[in-house]
């Protein structure tokens, strides 16, 4: 079952389709979510276990890292093939944990800014499914400014030594690594000062503290470093050049699960994303003209966002638009989502508001509408989005900032 790098299409598909019909189970339906919660820590930890299995059933079969280049674990094949791959996976079980941060935007980050050390090293390990990785890129006192961050490194001979904190990283309680943005020099320019590491999160210093959401759950973690010392062998990119590994890194966190390198099941998006058919068919109003409406504009989206998605992916891969047009899709996912995971709240009707277990999937629903709004912040925000689409695609003039060219020290803070 060995691939090649001139596999056909329709070779990879029967090859890919016979491993998932033996090895894979269909997808249990579930309600959990990271937002959503209903999930004990032992049943979360469970399914990790479960996804790191998947990875490394994939990735013995020759179908993990589909565009990966094979010298480090991949199969050197194309976003075709990835595209193939997840159309068979449609409605099997598939390692989700796994595709963001580790494989969408950690993984082409060390591709494309690692050591051969740490290439060959790391990205075998992150197609397996033996190592997790995470993103230590938002800070409390930060909002969307990640190029503000606080978190110190302070040279120490061969070493690094990092202080600080980072916040909102989903699953950073059951993960391994992570690559962290933090402030290396004082004295130049923001953007000027900065140097991305690899940690790994277990590390001596680091204290990951989770954050309990209106929902229950509590995925997202705060991570406090204290005198955390590593090697530079753990830098990622030059000292001080951190902003132009940041740049390349945030392009990847804006394709999401748009990106040719995630797996997914029948290309939907990473968790559940509630049918509004199945809605509408526990509330009984699947014959209701107005339902049928709301179903259609739901799926107009899907449909919108899939060929957008499609769009963008090949004018960056062909060079007739810049990679910083991600940020096209990165605002259309988030004002989408928000409109469809509104469209299932109305479909809900009051089940919306007060459910039972016995509702089915109109269970739950109200949870999804009350947290919608992460929808325009994880990945990125809505707002940085289209600072992006009107500066560096469109060419408008650059919003006016007065700490461009100030030393970081001197800019302006709120006491802490």
């Amino acid at each position: 079952m060995s691939p090649t790098a001139t596999e056909s299409l329709d070779g990879f598909r029967d090859r890919a389709r016979k491993f998932i019909r033996a090895n894979l189970e269909p997808a249990a339906p579930s309600v959990a979510t990271s937002l959503r919660g209903g999930r004990s820590d032992e049943e979360e930890l469970a399914a990790v276990t479960r996804d790191r299995e998947l990875q490394r059933l994939l990735f013995d079969a020759g179908l993990a890292g589909i565009c990966f280049p094979r010298e480090y674990g991949g199969q050197g094949l194309t976003p075709a093939h990835q595209a193939v791959l997840n159309d068979e996976l449609g409605g099997y079980e598939y390692p989700s944990h796994l595709q963001s941060p580790s494989i969408s935007q950690c993984g082409p980050v060390l591709l494309e800014f690692g050591t051969e050390e740490q290439k060959r090293e790391h990205i075998p390990a992150l197609l397996r499914g033996d190592e997790i990785w995470m993103q230590f890129l938002s800070e409390p006192g930060s909002g969307s400014d990640v190029a503000a961050a606080l978190t110190s490194a302070v040279r120490d001979g061969d070493d690094w030594v990092l202080n600080g904190s980072k916040i909102w990283t989903t699953g950073a309680w059951w993960s391994d690594w992570a690559l962290c943005l933090a402030r290396s020099n004082w004295d130049v320019p923001k953007h000027r000062g900065l140097t991305v590491f690899m940690v790994p999160i277990r590390h001596p210093g680091i204290k990951v503290h989770r954050i309990e959401l209106l929902s229950g759950s509590q995925e997202f973690c705060q991570e406090f470093m204290t005198d955390v010392r590593i090697p530079d062998a753990y830098r990622i990119g030059e000292v001080d050049g951190g902003w132009t590994v940041g740049v390349r890194w945030m392009f990847h966190e804006r394709l999401g699960t748009s990106s040719p390198l995630v797996t997914l099941s029948g290309g939907s998006h990473l968790g559940r994303s509630t049918d509004p058919v199945a809605v509408a068919r526990a509330t009984g109003r699947l014959d209701d003209p107005t339902a049928r409406d709301l179903i259609g504009e739901a799926r107009t989206l899907e449909l919108v966002g899939g060929a957008l998605s499609s769009r963008l992916a090949s004018a960056i891969s062909g060079g007739q638009m810049s990679d910083q047009a991600a940020a096209i899709g990165r605002l259309f996912s988030g004002v989408a989502a928000i409109r469809r995971t509104t469209i299932v709240f109305e479909l809900a009707g009051a089940v919306g508001a007060a459910w039972t277990e016995d509702d089915g999937d109109a269970g739950e629903i109200g949870t999804d509408f009350l947290m919608r709004q992460v929808a325009t912040i994880a990945g990125g925000t809505t707002e940085m989005a289209r600072n992006v689409i009107s500066e560096r695609v469109l060419g408008m003039p650059r919003e006016r900032t007065v700490d461009r060219e100030l030393p970081f020290r001197d800019v302006p803070r709120s006491k802490r």
